[in-house]
């Protein structure tokens, strides 16, 4: 996990949003015009000859629709997948890394233009970090060395925020879930360098377990450290140990059981050995009184298991963390080290990316939104906005038509999801007031104190809003994400403008294309209101139970049918998909879909839909949905992503989806016998 990766999941979006896509991977070198324009499909807005017309669409109708476009796709060596969602980003990162060239080379007019520049050039001196090696960090391993103390450790993980330590209990400024008007401190578990606890207990990943403490070793030896091999070993002990008292991903979704809020006297209480007064003073924070505690049965766990833990293996994780995150902003032999482990044992990525597209990542992560205004200004057009206010507002129509008619929801309950549905926030495109990176400084000789300080500029900035109303302007994904998002204390979906390009959204594509594409979309973000988690909150964004016992029992008997349904799904051979882990993206694709097909309905007004080579609308919208989930992934990559993903894999995005739709059966006539048949009865229909 890179050091940007740690930092990202201590913001308070990441952790409250629920996204559409965990895929955010980019590609293809160049900025010629051909390299910055949106992509087209076939004619009329859906690519038919990536269709399998062999395979009958009620057997596999993610291979009906995208069968031939899968075969003939191959995985760039520089990624481990590629699909549709990785051909827009690809296409963001082309207008961005056109942007950067421009700004170097002074031609824009910009007020961060500068650090926007220094931010680039700072990556792209590959000369200047393989002659600096590691003296980036030789002052962070000297404090780490320095250390005779468990207090004195945990002072050093207290600075985690604002420096390239880590911490077992990571600390973050979030908003309050159940006063959603303020911010809150909340802190969580951490400590694991696997991608997931499942890689140090599950068996199956014995494999990359074993690669992970010969990565650790290496990377000792790299900075020097002693006995490598022997600390490797300490290491991945300490961490399996914290592993076994990790929540897993599915129990830390549960927003009922995370929220558990606690005094610093009671911390200290309950986790002898472990100084939070000390702990939190090294984070710039004003004096505490009440922290959020997350996975709260693990804390005085993880005293325990620190407190048994030699003083030298606690050093030595540090000094491997500090190192790991670090790897990516030093010299060749740290960034190939990482590279090799990071990404090519645990995702299978053969080639490391060119160095201007980890520039363009780079850049995007430390200063994004002052790119994102100068590529608002380039290529979002206001009509785009335009109509997509009319789109959403066609989604939150007939969601308000389908609460209510429902049969199993009381009057009670119905009452208040229609008010929460008339509370929802709209972003779309930009945000209306952009970041002030003023107390922010970068300089373009100095890579890795580019990186801390913009980690610390992230962490000072929420820490100086603490006693603040919460800021509702404020966007947690850049407008050249390739993304959306729904957030729950908000209560608010969000659009951001590179999303809204083909396939998902064409103003010249069939009307159809765009219900089962944006339609979907919006209808998925939409949908995370009122799935397994985003229900549990009201109208204002407040976490409290507004439902009667019995629409609580009622929906909480279809979402565990769902999860059943996508249990069952084997991607890999003894890999399933976890049906608890991905309830709410399940939730949201299968409402998403639903919502972009009445939607489209509703915009016929009693017309006949039109027959487009041979396809009636309904068929149009559901291959619509199918286009948008074109993805191939690594094996590797897959596997990973099956155990840390709230996501399920694409295939199963369409065919876990569209088999619990009455309108899909009769678009398609699908009958039983065919392998994705659900009778009625089995049917899960929530929303």
């Amino acid at each position: 996990m890179s050091m940007t990766s740690r930092k990202i999941l201590l913001s308070a979006t990441a952790l409250v949003a629920l996204a559409l896509s965990a895929n955010a991977i980019v590609a293809q070198e160049g900025s010629d015009a051909a390299s910055l324009a949106s992509p087209k499909y076939g004619t009329w807005g859906f690519d038919a000859t990536g269709m399998d017309l062999s395979v009958k669409p009620g057997d596999d109708f993610f291979r009906y629709a995208n069968g031939k476009w899968a075969d003939r796709t191959e995985i760039p060596s520089d990624r481990t997948g590629y699909g549709n969602f990785t051909k827009l980003a690809e296409l963001s990162e082309n207008r961005l890394h056109a942007i950067l060239e421009d700004t170097a080379a002074g031609k824009i007019n910009d007020p961060d233009a500068s650090k926007v520049a220094a931010a680039y050039a700072s990556f792209m001196d590959e000369t200047l970090a393989d002659r600096l090696d590691a003296k980036p960090i030789e002052r962070e391993l000297a404090d780490i060395r320095a250390v005779t103390t468990k207090d004195q450790m945990t002072a050093l993980m207290g600075k985690a925020n604002t420096s390239g330590f880590v911490s077992i209990l990571p600390v973050y400024i979030s908003i309050d879930a159940k006063a959603p008007t303020r911010y809150a401190v909340t802190a969580a578990t951490g400590g694991l360098g696997l991608p997931d606890r499942d890689y140090y207990l599950q068996p199956a990943f014995a494999t990359q377990k074993a690669k992970y403490q010969e990565y650790v070793a290496s990377v000792l030896g790299l900075i020097g450290w002693e006995k490598p091999a022997e600390s490797a070993q300490a290491i991945v002990d300490f961490e399996t140990r914290l592993a076994q008292d990790t929540w897993t991903r599915a129990q830390r979704r549960d927003r009922d059981k995370t929220y558990n809020p606690m005094t610093v006297a009671e911390l200290n209480k309950t986790m002898p050995g472990f100084d939070w007064t000390r702990y939190l003073a090294q984070g710039d924070l004003p004096k505490v009184e009440r922290i959020v505690v997350t996975t709260n049965t693990s804390f005085p766990k993880f005293a325990t298991i620190y407190a048994g833990t030699p003083l030298d293996t606690l050093k030595a994780w540090q000094a491997f963390h500090l190192v790991d995150g670090a790897a990516p902003y030093l010299s060749k032999r740290f960034v190939d080290a990482s590279f090799e482990f990071r990404n090519k044992t645990l995702a299978g990525q053969p080639e490391q990316r060119p160095r201007w597209k980890r520039a363009v990542s780079f850049v995007d992560r430390t200063i994004g939104e002052s790119v994102g205004r100068i590529y608002v200004a380039r290529y979002f057009p206001p009509e785009a906005k335009a109509k997509m206010d009319a789109l959403v507002a066609d989604i939150q129509t007939v969601l308000k038509a389908r609460i209510e008619r429902l049969d199993w929801m009381g009057a009670d309950t119905r009452a208040r999801a229609l008010e929460k549905l008339s509370k929802f926030t709209v972003k779309i495109g930009y945000p209306a007031k952009w970041r002030d990176y003023s107390r922010l400084s970068l300089s373009k000789g100095d890579l890795y104190g580019n990186t801390i300080r913009a980690a610390a500029y992230e962490w000072h900035r929420d820490v100086a809003r603490l006693n603040d109303p919460v800021d509702k302007t404020e966007w947690g994904m850049t407008p050249q994400t390739v993304n959306a998002y729904y957030m729950s204390t908000n209560n608010e979906v969000v659009f951001p403008a590179a999303i809204l390009q083909p396939p998902f959204f064409d103003p010249d594509a069939d009307p159809a294309i765009n219900y089962g594409g944006i339609g979907g979309v919006i209808g998925h973000e939409i949908s995370h209101g009122f799935d397994d988690q985003g229900r549990k909150s009201d109208g204002d964004g407040a976490l409290r139970d507004w439902w009667t016992a019995d629409d609580a029992a009622k929906f909480t008997a279809q979402a565990a049918k769902l999860g059943a349904q996508y249990s069952a799904f084997e991607p890999l051979p003894g890999a399933h998909v976890n049906g608890d882990l991905t309830m709410g993206e399940n939730i949201g694709d299968m409402g998403g879909l639903s919502l972009g097909l009445d939607a489209y309905h509703a915009s016929l007004r009693g017309r006949p839909a039109p027959v487009i080579e041979g396809l009636t609308g309904d068929q149009r919208v559901f291959l619509g949905w199918a286009q948008v989930w074109r993805e191939k992934l690594r094996d590797e990559a897959l596997r990973q992503r099956l155990v840390s993903d709230p996501h399920s894999p694409a295939r199963y995005r369409v065919n876990g989806v569209i088999r619990n739709i009455d309108g899909w059966y009769s678009a398609f006539q699908v009958q039983p016998g065919d392998a994705l048949y659900v009778a009625p009865a089995d049917r899960v229909r929530i929303w």
